[in-house]
């Protein structure tokens, strides 16, 4: 592989936002210090110095985490002068050997050692395909995506600098005004909309497919077949922004730059086009000179030091999940972003433990799953869906008002004609589920119960059973097992355990310690009515600007 094709390559030049960018009220971004880097210019990344955290080391502010959340409070305490530190369970991609294929990142279509955080077989999101299981063994590693299984659920997240940027389909969703005051009540949406949510679409360099090509490429003809089956039946159906380069995928298209969402590359990571993390805000967090990150380190304990501060425990591992050594380290103030699952099984088991005893009740409390369910459609031979798909969703079938979902037109890129369309649904499900330490076995459990996903069920079905009436057809029943039509058994999208204004007031300081923050997706009560990453980001830029002037 050329060193033009590596992801971590150092960025020769800039072309700026896409020009369709989908800037949400970009007027008010004045002095707010935007990316001024590539943001989209294909297989560039600017990485925070490599580092790996001494043992005994004291540092201003310590980052668990750096996913959205992280990576937002990571870029603001450094524009305001603070030296930052980031740890991450998962590794620094950019640092990672190539493959046996010469990418970084696998196909979707085969996955390998790469694929998976810590397994020993792979457990792919579709199981099965024409009835026959397709997971395979595989060594074990510390790869991309983590399938973390409780005993209703299995939850799929990113690993790696970058969190679930690196995994995620890219699908940036402002949601609807009227949907926020269900998703946080008491953050003041007019401020979010004006100010916050314009911010963050910004930062992470959302923007909108071209419809002219979207019309001529053969890549999506799955989301065209999709749009005609929605508006038959009477659904309406939208683009949706992204944070792909949408100029590098139509150069994927017409075959003057390396393929990536056009090459079977999303669920695995991408190696080319897509603004994950590190090419957006830990990108320009790097750039200050006061960030840096220790990847293959995990925070095990924080509790208040004898001197002041926290001391956090970290082990570092290898990417076989060895623990190597284990230090201690001071923080003057703690951010706890290790997602919504990650943050709240740590306060979970910190309260349990007596580690952080006067964390409240809230801790572990109001979890969910954004109502993810999915579904498969087998239709009629005159619509074929395509042999080749973009693997990144362009589009959406909204019925949230009448019947309590949204669903993306999602790609199913098997690299040959499938005659199926394939959606992710969102959900309003209500549902939620805590977290609770299970002293016998010195984990965290979750009480989520997979009978519960049958109100998305419902609810997905509002859409599907009615096109599946027009069109004259119906359910996949090979893709999640044998004569299984719903993936009810696992969420893209975690949410909650440490609530906003209940487990933290309401800029995610939690009750009962001084200096400990929760900055990510835990925040939000289970649902967002559509994909949470814009809304994280978001909140993350509100509550930190109000911690920096207030703590800071």
């Amino acid at each position: 592989m050329s060193t033009t094709e590596r992801e971590d390559r150092p960025s020769t030049g800039s072309r700026g936002l896409s020009r369709r960018g989908f800037m949400l009220g970009a007027g008010s971004l004045a002095g707010v210090g935007v990316l001024g880097g590539a943001l989209g210019a294909g297989p560039t990344w600017a990485a925070a110095a490599p580092s790996s955290i001494g043992n005994g080391a004291q540092v201003p502010v310590l980052v668990i985490g750096t996913g959205y959340g992280g990576s937002v409070a990571a870029l603001r305490l450094a524009q305001a002068g603070i030296n930052v530190h980031m740890v991450e369970m998962g590794q620094d991609w950019s640092t990672v050997a190539p493959g046996p294929d010469g990418k970084i990142h696998p196909k979707v279509t085969s996955p390998d050692y790469r694929s998976f955080w810590m397994r020993t077989r792979t457990k792919q999101p579709l199981s099965n395909f024409l009835g026959f299981p397709i997971d395979k063994d595989v060594p074990k590693y510390a790869g991309i995506l983590d399938a973390e299984d409780f005993a209703g659920i299995s939850v799929y997240q990113g690993r790696g600098v970058g969190g679930g940027s690196l995994v995620n389909g890219g699908m940036a969703v402002t949601p609807k005004r009227a949907n926020f005051a269900s998703i946080l009540p008491s953050v003041d949406a007019a401020e979010m909309y004006a100010t916050y949510y314009p911010r963050a679409n910004a930062a992470l360099g959302v923007g909108l497919v071209d419809p002219d090509w979207f019309e001529r490429t053969s890549y999506y003809q799955y989301s065209r077949v999709g749009r005609k089956h929605a508006q038959r039946s009477g659904f309406a159906w939208t683009f949706v922004p992204d944070v792909y380069d949408w100029d590098y995928m139509e150069a994927e298209d017409n075959g003057s730059v390396p393929k990536s969402a056009l090459a079977q590359e999303i669920l695995y990571g991408n190696n080319y086009g897509k603004r994950t993390l590190p090419k957006t805000y830990l990108a320009q967090a790097a750039a200050t000179g006061k960030v840096t990150i220790s990847s293959l380190h995990r925070a095990t304990s924080v509790r208040p030091g004898a001197a002041g501060g926290y001391d956090v425990v970290l082990e570092q591992i290898n990417t076989a999940g060895d623990v190597v050594t284990t230090k201690t380290v001071n923080a003057g103030k703690v951010f706890f972003a290790a997602g919504s699952v990650g943050t709240s099984k740590l306060l979970v088991m910190l309260k349990a433990t007596g580690a952080l005893p006067a964390l409240n009740s809230e801790v572990g409390q109001g979890w969910g799953d954004n109502g993810n369910v999915m579904v498969g459609r087998a239709n009629h031979m005159w619509d074929p869906t395509g042999d080749v798909q973009s693997t990144i969703p362009c589009s959406g079938i909204d019925n949230w008002d009448a019947g309590g979902a949204f669903a993306e037109v999602a790609p199913l890129p098997a690299g040959l004609e499938t005659f199926a369309s394939f959606y992710l649904a969102i959900t309003k499900t209500q549902r939620r589920a805590a977290f609770s330490y299970n002293s016998a076995t010195g984990k965290v459990d979750l009480s989520w119960q997979t009978a519960w996903k049958q109100d998305s069920i419902t609810m997905a079905k509002t859409i599907f059973d009615k096109i599946n009436r027009t069109e004259g057809t119906i359910y996949r029943t090979d893709l999640f097992g044998t004569n299984k039509i719903w993936g009810d058994h696992l969420t893209y999208h975690p949410l909650g355990g440490a609530v906003l204004n209940k487990a933290t007031d309401n800029y995610g300081r939690l009750h009962g310690y001084d200096g400990l923050y929760v900055i990510d997706g835990a925040l939000i009560p289970g649902n967002t009515s559509v994909n949470p990453f814009v809304t994280i980001t978001a909140l993350a830029e509100r509550n930190i600007e109000r911690i920096i002037a207030t703590d800071l």
